[in-house]
């Protein structure tokens, strides 16, 4: 059973309050490498906190916040035992005035209604050209219309693979008129290219588990590179056919094949295993380290790394920031000052022009230099309440989305939209 609910004219689409118009539209930002080029944001946040512009309810679920158009979107799942549904929501970005909500009826395990047990939507939506498209925790995809919530097409990968419950974590991208999912579809679609405008299957491709590593394309060697970074192992595809370029078997627990490749000129990061990248062909060869033991190529098992000139910077899964020589992996420095040691500890990275914004799994909002003579910190506030249960606290874990010198949180219970800008303009 679906459900649409518009909320609001179709005039507030264009709605937005910055001159500088830097819209976040997909999973770590529009280039998905995690940058948020915007200028003129606060150098020290409020002593009284940042200001919050707003406050939405939302539901249960990881999916981070898209910015697009003067919209705010959000995947989340609504949970009142025996019955499940999925969501999608659009918010105004100025206001938070829900404008549409569309929902569709999902049969959950018995363990996905345990607080802090992956319950919900894990994939963050991507908007394109008007269009929203999500992927659900179980192999339901949609592609709705971004103004008014309507199905423009739908696909239940269940009706023809086999899909684990709640294994669709990694979020989607769009490569042309392709729409890239990777959920581990058995037999043999562990990725999937569909046909953006009709969900038609395009090409699939690999047999491997799935994980909850996002995928990214890159160009090396001469071609364009999807990099799949899977339980089994880090594969390069061809993006354009799903013909492998490339491969190394590299076999992963599912709870820590976490973080979203990263890449820099020939370097390749996956999560702490380095690869250089041929520069004439789709080629790789192992920099570090030499061990591949899972406990000597896993940085976190929660936050993805940052690459910087000559330089890694990573939380480690026991909650210390490190940085890290890019060319041997060496230890340059580490502190224990960012967030909490314990197990389930996150620091996620967002570099901006003038410094690194770091958010943590206490709900915190930092503001620092990370450089290689070390870690300076400039400001901190809290920005949203830890509300998933893990190991007796609690934890913020989604990753923020930064637009229009504003930052977007969410937790189980609220999506927060906090104001960044050194001099707020244009104010409603």
């Amino acid at each position: 059973m679906k459900f649409l609910c518009c909320l609001a004219p179709s005039a507030l689409l264009l709605v937005g309050w910055t001159a500088q118009a830097d819209d976040w539209p997909q999973w770590r930002g529009p280039k998905r490498d995690g940058v948020w080029n915007e200028t003129g944001l606060l150098k020290t946040f409020p002593a009284d906190g940042l200001k919050i512009r707003w406050r939405a309810a939302v539901g249960f679920g990881w999916s981070s916040p898209v910015v697009a158009q003067g919209r705010v979107f959000l995947a989340d799942a609504q949970l009142t035992k025996p019955a499940a549904k999925e969501r999608v929501l659009c918010f105004d970005e100025a206001t938070g005035k829900p404008l549409w909500t569309f929902a569709y009826d999902v049969t959950y395990p018995e363990w996905a209604f345990v607080p802090g047990q992956g319950n919900g939507p894990t994939a963050t939506p991507v908007v394109e050209a008007g269009r929203v498209f999500t992927v659900g925790g179980i192999g339901h995809i949609h592609c709705l219309d971004a103004r008014t919530g309507a199905v423009i097409w739908e696909k239940d990968l269940r009706k023809k693979y086999e899909v684990r419950d709640l294994q669709c974590r990694p979020s989607h991208l769009i490569d042309g008129d392709r729409l890239i999912v990777f959920t581990g579809a058995k037999p043999g679609a562990s990725v999937l290219a569909l046909d953006k405008r009709t969900g038609k299957e395009i090409w699939k491709a690999l047999d491997d588990h799935v994980s909850s590593s996002s995928p990214v394309i890159i160009e090396a060697g001469g071609q364009r590179q999807l990099i799949v970074w899977s339980d089994d192992a880090v594969t390069s595809l061809n993006p354009a056919t799903g013909a492998t370029w490339w491969c190394e078997p590299m076999v992963t627990s599912g709870n820590d094949s976490i973080p979203t490749p990263v890449v820099q000129k020939n370097r390749l990061l996956i999560s702490g295993l380095m690869f250089e990248l041929d520069a004439r062909h789709p080629a790789t060869t192992v920099l570090w380290p030499t061990n591949r033991a899972a406990s000597k190529r896993l940085l976190s098992n929660t936050s993805t790394p940052m690459l910087r000139g000559d330089h890694v910077y990573s939380a480690m899964s026991s909650g210390e920031l490190v940085c890290l020589d890019a060319d041997t992996g060496a230890l340059v420095w580490q502190t224990n000052t960012v967030t909490a040691l314990k197990s389930g500890s996150c620091i996620h990275l967002t570099p901006t022009p003038e410094a690194v914004l770091l958010f943590t799994e206490q709900g915190n909002l930092i503001r620092a230099q990370l450089t290689p003579a070390g870690y300076r910190e400039e400001s901190r506030a809290r920005l949203i309440e830890p509300t998933t249960p893990f190991a007796g606290r609690n934890c913020a874990w989604s990753v923020p989305a930064f637009a229009n010198r504003h930052v977007f949180a969410r937790n189980d219970r609220e999506l927060v939209c906090a104001s960044l800008a050194e001099k707020v303009s244009h104010e409603k």
